[in-house]
């Protein structure tokens, strides 16, 4: 088992295009936990030369803010080298690697970024998207150099051929979120579209269901979802409360020096004292 990565407690990650230079100057009054400076989807390959320096610009600007900011690389290998080229990696809580199908893929990043940045080493963090990521998952979290990773229900879907909806996401979704947290990983993505905008309940409802099987938390692609992913993934008021009676009723029965207790009718034992821990260390709203 890993030890815990310092990339476990963000719940909220905002994608920022490199070129929408616009939404830089509000960019950290969103209220993500981190802003995700992307050079692949949201770039047209013909501006991917372009977005490049764009990209460095942002990165710059986002953490002179004091931003926790990530890059989203190309998933190609030939645009994935171009895109570190110039960046200023050292101002970078990781990168992101998408449609990662095998271990080996994150060995080459893991190499680069090594040469590229020797003395400050840049976590990587991944997006498993397809369905031979997902089969590959056991593999893939595994890799000791792996510092986070997400699951990609948009394109998992489109390789389906299939609309994003939990009858089709939840297995390969808890798959990739078991494999996750068996490495010490977090787990970013939601069991349903990422793409909701104007339908906060039906997005609220994915994001409790989301992080009802184990994910940790989940990118954005609008300011609006911010919110709701912060509130989501966070315990609530009733659920700190309890945590903090359990972690209060633990300490009480370890001065007595009993192991097991009851409270409210129900025994409370380690792994009960120990999600109670997790749920009081998490950020709050």
């Amino acid at each position: 088992m890993k030890p815990p990565s310092p990339l476990q407690a963000l719940r909220s990650l905002l994608f920022i295009p490199a070129t929408s230079t616009a939404l830089l100057p509000k960019a950290t009054s969103r209220g993500a936990d981190a802003l995700i400076v992307d050079l692949e989807d949201a770039i047209p390959f013909a501006q991917k030369d372009a977005a490049r320096p764009l990209a460095a610009s942002a990165i710059r600007s986002l953490a002179e803010r004091g931003a926790t900011v990530l890059l989203r690389l190309n998933s190609e290998p030939e645009l994935w080298r171009e895109d570190l080229k110039h960046q200023p990696l050292e101002l970078l809580a990781g990168v992101m690697l998408p449609k990662v199908e095998t271990a080996d893929q994150i060995e080459a990043l893991e190499q680069a970024l090594r040469s590229a940045a020797p003395r400050s080493p840049v976590p990587v963090t991944i997006q498993i998207e397809t369905p031979r990521g997902v089969l590959a998952a056991p593999s893939i979290c595994a890799h000791p150099g792996l510092a986070a990773v997400g699951f990609g229900a948009e394109d998992y879907c489109a390789t389906l051929a299939v609309p994003p909806t939990p009858a089709a996401l939840t297995w390969p979704a808890q798959q990739v979120i078991t494999c996750a947290h068996a490495f010490g990983l977090p787990c970013w993505g939601l069991a349903a579209s990422i793409a909701l905008i104007n339908d906060p309940q039906a997005y609220a409802e994915s994001v409790r269901e989301a992080r009802a099987i184990g994910f940790t938390g989940t990118v954005c692609i609008h300011p609006n979802q911010v919110q709701i992913v912060n509130e989501g993934f966070s315990p609530s008021a009733a659920e700190l409360a309890w945590a903090q009676r359990v972690v209060d009723a633990d300490q009480d029965a370890q001065a007595q020096g009993i192991g097991a207790i009851l409270l409210d009718g129900r025994m409370i034992d380690r792994p009960i004292v120990e999600r109670a821990r997790r749920w009081l260390a998490r950020p709050k709203t």
